[in-house]
């Protein structure tokens, strides 16, 4: 398969979200057991502003725009995985959700780290010292925060639609037919996760807060938030940088603690739940592609549906 796009998603409640280059789609696991697909155009903002496509600039609208998108679609998750008697969520209740998931993320892994070394940074040292101290707490936050919600039940189906997800993704780039045998083999874990994007921005964090001196503790947490932006789009250009070199040993090795920080976020998913994934990775794909796919099969004497 051509790498002229890099397909990707998340896991939803009870599915996954693929995105395409043109179209998004999520498919969920309905509770009668079939899967339903719901597809929706996206737009291109880049073509309008080419400025968005830049280096480093590109990273923070990316992100943006993968939030919207994550509420909207989690959105839709919900109310497809519902019952009809069942009131569906509305989009102001989903907004809500994801703000104060937003700021609780804002609370957790920038103003309480900060406000800690800043508090005890007479026992520390220098400003590179203190930011290596508030990026370890940092990390450590984020690993408490993914124990504690992998426990519960529902959050453990979404980590094996997360370990799904990234299943399909690795079917399509290995230019395998998009079939359930050929998934079952691959890894959960995928260089271009969201989780790696955390652990990577975590570490860039360090140095750049670092940049930003010693100050009051209200300096401290409104600089940090202000450079975010620049955070991310180094995040950003790292990760994808390092993806498209993934076979080459020096890229295996930065990306390695991301890769295991995934063993967190994923789960070994069951065929139904590989077949989802599959399910809406195929309602991105160009045409050409699925012909191809359905070619193949052919060539076997299997149909999609018996693959399945």
């Amino acid at each position: 398969m051509k790498k002229d796009f890099q397909y990707g998603g998340m896991a939803v409640i009870e599915g996954v979200m693929m995105r395409g280059k043109d179209m998004a789609a999520v498919a969920v696991r309905s509770n009668d057991g079939t899967i339903r697909v719901e597809q929706e155009p996206i737009k291109d903002y880049s073509a309008r502003f080419p400025f968005l496509k830049w280096p480093f600039i590109r990273g923070t609208f990316v992100l943006i725009d993968s939030m919207v998108l994550g509420i909207k679609m989690l959105n839709k998750s919900a109310n497809m995985s519902m019952d009809e008697e069942e009131e569906e969520l509305s989009t102001t209740e989903m907004l809500m959700t994801g703000l104060f998931a937003f700021l609780l993320a804002i609370i957790l892994f920038v103003i309480l780290p900060t406000a800690i070394v800043h508090y005890i940074a007479s026992f520390i040292g220098g400003v590179l010292a203190q930011n290596l101290v508030e990026g370890i707490i940092r990390v450590a936050f984020f690993l408490l925060y993914v124990y504690f919600i992998s426990k519960m039940n529902e959050i453990d189906r979404v980590f094996m639609y997360h370990g799904a997800e990234h299943k399909a993704i690795f079917t399509l780039e290995a230019g395998e037919t998009l079939t359930i045998e050929n998934s079952r083999k691959y890894t959960t874990s995928h260089p271009r996760c969201g989780t790696s994007f955390l652990l990577t921005v975590m570490v860039i964090s360090i140095v750049v807060f670092a940049l930003l001196g010693e100050g009051t503790l209200f300096y401290r947490i409104w600089s940090r938030l202000a450079v975010l932006p620049v955070v991310a789009g180094l995040g950003y250009e790292f990760i994808k940088f390092s993806g498209n070199c993934y076979d080459k040993k020096w890229a295996k090795i930065l990306m390695a603690p991301g890769l295991w920080m995934q063993k967190m976020t994923t789960r070994e998913p069951d065929d139904s739940q590989l077949e989802v994934a599959l399910t809406a990775l195929k309602a991105v794909l160009p045409v050409e592609i699925i012909i191809e796919d359905e070619h193949k099969l052919d060539a076997r004497g299997t149909s999609w549906a018996e693959a399945q």
